[in-house]
């Protein structure tokens, strides 16, 4: 099997004018374009808008506390784990299919989910949900990529991804109080699906026909069971030690074993003939840090809406549609950055970019460490939510359009996939950890701090450090992007930056 050579992405690429494909630009593609950003919104919505409706549902399904979490995590297990086989099987089956395919499930788990009458069943329509979300986001980004070959208007094209990408999760927060307050919290389901069937109409209409994998191309079905294995371990494992902590023997177990079948998946994908992930995607250097930027990038959005959400309705005592409304600025921060970005993508150096970026969102965090329990809302958190949408949107843009640049066109599921994938586990791993450290660092202060609001001052006090933290990551990953992504000279030692 021969295939087009991926492009080398370098570290000061700019993203340089190439010919139309063979035909011309579709001319439906920006329809095509709003198409596949709904569905995307449909996706990233669901990741949150859930969240508010939770305890209404568990008052009136029954749930226990114990097995509420179960509505959030057999999503996101689903989503992490199969993420890697959903970018494959868009590869192998066709995009325009997968897309249908994947919208479809999408909306009947949703319609299952809003007529269920147990608590089983609902956690089974949510893992339909993330199995089909697996499919569904990878192909929606290798769509984009395909239908636009021509730089500057791909630049256009992921600004508008981009900014339905940021959007999404903030929009969720608004979007489920205002159901769950006016409808019910069923509603949270059912307005996927008249969402679904407008994007699957319109994607037979303005889509172009499937283009398949090469033909004798065959599904790595033990690649996708190690891998698939790894991923759900990884993601399971560092939710569960939030509530079990990290010393529990299980968490350990989980991860340890995370470490194994990720490990084995990785040999394997270098031996098999048709791997799932094929190596050559995250080999070169300057896209394996695209996937780390997204991580991190994941890692910073995470703390800020999870602290950020805590401060505003515990702290503060906003009602869940203001807190919601209270995110705007974010969600506008990152128009303006994924904006900003593709603007100037076509003629910039991608660590240009970044580095600028995560250090705005770092300013933005640091913000974010001077709250006390008596903050105003417009001097602190307003000025900073700006500051990290701009900067965290600017970041996942650049390297969005980074670690798809250049990927022959078999591969773009599989590198979608990954990235989709780098996205999850950070959010994952960063979620976990940080508010392992709010935590600790809250009920270690409590004690010593006895005053009226002590509660309040303490869990403000444990959000500030692990904020702290982030920004220290963010700083971290604008260095490495300046370091690690300088040109090279034919010797292969590092030039001067582009």
């Amino acid at each position: 099997m021969t295939s087009t050579p991926p492009a080398r992405p370098d570290a000061a690429f700019v993203f340089r004018r190439a010919g139309p494909r063979a035909g011309g630009p579709d001319p439906l593609r920006w329809w095509a374009l709003a198409v596949v950003s709904l569905a995307q919104l449909t996706v990233l919505l669901d990741g949150t808008i859930v969240n508010i409706a939770l305890p209404s549902a568990q008052a009136e399904l029954g749930m226990g506390d114990g097995s509420r979490q179960w509505v959030i995590t057999a999503y996101s297990l689903a989503l992490g784990g199969l993420l890697l086989l959903g970018g494959r099987v868009a590869d192998l089956m066709g995009r325009k299919r997968a897309f249908v395919v994947g919208l479809l499930g999408f909306s009947v788990a949703s319609a299952v989910g809003g007529a269920a009458t147990t608590p089983v069943m609902l956690f089974a329509a949510r893992a339909g949900q993330g199995a089909f979300a697996a499919l569904l986001m990878p192909t929606a980004l290798s769509l984009v990529v395909t239908m636009f070959t021509d730089p500057k208007d791909r630049g256009r094209a992921f600004g508008v991804f981009g900014t339905v990408s940021g959007v999404g999760s903030a929009a969720g927060l608004i979007l489920g109080g205002l159901l769950t307050e006016y409808l019910g919290w069923r509603w949270c389901m059912y307005v996927n699906v008249p969402i679904a069937l407008v994007a699957i109409g319109g994607g037979l209409r303005v889509l172009r026909g499937d283009e398949r994998g090469p033909g004798g191309a065959r599904l790595d079905v033990a690649g996708a069971v190690w891998g698939c294995g790894g991923v759900t371990a990884a993601v399971y494992g560092f939710s569960a030690a939030e509530a079990r902590g990290w010393a529990d023997a299980t968490v350990l177990g989980v991860l340890a074993a995370a470490v194994v079948l990720l490990g084995v998946f990785a040999v394997r994908q270098g031996r098999v003939r048709d791997p799932l992930l094929p190596l050559r995607v995250v080999r070169e250097r300057v896209r394996a840090g695209a996937l780390g930027i997204a991580a991190l990038g994941q890692i910073g959005t995470f703390a800020v809406l999870l602290f950020v959400t805590y401060y505003l309705q515990v702290v503060l005592g906003y009602s869940a549609v203001l807190a919601g409304v209270a995110f705007l600025p974010l969600t506008a921060g990152m128009t303006v950055g994924v904006t900003l970005a593709a603007r100037l993508a076509p003629r910039s150096p991608a660590r240009s970019l970044v580095t600028p970026a995560l250090l705005v969102a770092a300013a933005g965090a640091l913000l974010l460490t001077r709250m006390t329990a008596g903050s105003s809302y417009t001097a602190v958190v307003l000025p900073a939510l700006v500051l990290c949408g701009v900067g965290l949107g600017g970041a996942a843009m650049t390297a969005m359009t980074v670690a798809t640049a250049g990927v022959a066109p078999c591969d773009l599921g599989a590198a979608s996939a990954v990235f989709t994938a780098a996205q999850q586990v950070g959010g994952s791993v960063g979620t976990a950890v940080l508010n392992t450290v709010a935590a600790s660092v809250a009920a270690g202060r409590l004690p010593r701090t006895q005053a009226p609001g002590a509660r309040a001052e303490a869990a403000v006090h444990g959000f500030t450090v692990a904020l702290g933290a982030v920004v220290v990551l963010l700083v971290a990953g604008a260095a490495a992007a300046l370091l690690l992504w300088a040109p090279r000279r034919a010797g292969g030692a590092p030039g001067r930056a582009g």
